[in-house]
């Protein structure tokens, strides 16, 4: 019988123990891993919690374990932090005060340039970022201004439209009188378009006159210029006379063939040893662009080498061009 109860109270301990580890280790407390205390003074936590993580780029490092208000130092608060041992921090690290929507409260810390390593029990440097409000205003206060002077800007252009309005009004006067006005010049027209046809009318016979009077004169130039085309004929047949026999000495000399351009034109000797230079140049352009080890190495390939890759491409033409026959 004693021997059950000491098994009911032994598992019921057991229980207990597991059951406080269990609570702490998942408010965040790791028993199997090493942490050193620092601490952190702000003027105001915002609701920070114990147990609240403690991140360096978004990775856990820590947690809060404990936080107190120090009433001898106008209540400012004092945040104990647990993190990891192996994280080092120097003296230029800040301890930033995160509020999120979603994620909750939490701390950022920016370990900048560590000059003077920290140690455990230290105290660690604190800035406290501005809330949504206070963004929200200071977004405000060049938007409210921005407004006011767009605004007045409104008000200018209301009055400036006003008084084009008026001007307007003044113009539409004017243009009430603009008919008669157009009308009396339409007449004062008239009457100088008669004048002016009267006056062309008189031009046109003086020009008929004067056109009689030079019938006899274009008729002598004409008979000039009849003249002066046979000339310039008869000189432009003798030149091309002349120039039609100089051509027929300069073929007769061509096609006795005891001159060098005779000879370029009926011997085919050059032609045939153009050709043999341009397919050795092309043979020899395939093969750089193909071997250009043969050409570009330290000191070359030897002969045999270079007959030999010869050989190896002529088999594989070969191979790819009965390949190609088989699929056709």
């Amino acid at each position: 019988m004693k021997s059950k109860e000491f098994k009911v109270g032994l598992f019921a301990a057991g229980a207990l123990v597991l059951l406080y580890f269990g609570f702490y280790y998942l408010k965040g407390t790791d028993f199997f891993s090493t942490k050193s205390k620092y601490f952190a003074i702000y003027g105001n936590v915002d609701q920070l919690a114990v147990s609240n993580p403690v991140l360096i780029n978004g990775v856990i490092v820590g947690r809060v374990k404990k936080i107190s208000i120090m009433q001898d130092k106008q209540n400012l608060v004092l945040v104990e932090l647990e993190i990891e041992s192996d994280v080092i921090m120097g003296d230029s690290t800040k301890a930033i005060l995160n509020s999120e929507l979603l994620a909750g409260k939490s701390i950022l810390l920016d370990i900048g340039k560590i000059t003077k390593p920290l140690q455990p029990g230290d105290t660690i440097r604190t800035e406290v970022p501005k809330d949504l409000l206070a963004v929200v205003a200071e977004t405000a206060q060049p938007l409210g201004a921005s407004i006011q002077a767009t605004l007045k800007k409104t008000n200018t252009l209301l009055e400036n439209l006003t008084k084009l309005s008026l001007r307007l009004d003044t113009v539409m006067v004017g243009f009430k009188a603009t008919p008669g006005i157009l009308n009396k010049t339409l007449s004062n027209a008239n009457v100088k378009m008669d004048e002016l046809s009267g006056s062309f009318k008189g031009v046109a016979d003086n020009l008929n006159g004067t056109l009689v009077e030079l019938k006899p004169t274009i008729a002598n130039f004409k008979v000039l210029s009849d003249s002066l085309k046979r000339l310039q004929l008869n000189q432009t047949l003798m030149k091309t006379q002349q120039t039609i026999g100089r051509l027929n000495e300069t073929l007769a000399k061509l096609s006795k063939g005891d001159n060098t351009a005779s000879k370029l034109l009926t011997e085919d000797s050059l032609y045939v040893n153009l050709n043999k230079v341009l397919n050795g140049l092309d043979s020899l352009s395939y093969h750089l662009n193909r071997y250009p080890k043969h050409f570009l190495g330290p000191l070359g390939k030897s002969h045999k080498k270079v007959m030999r890759d010869l050989k190896r491409d002529e088999e594989e033409r070969k191979k790819a061009e009965a390949e190609k026959n088989k699929k056709n």
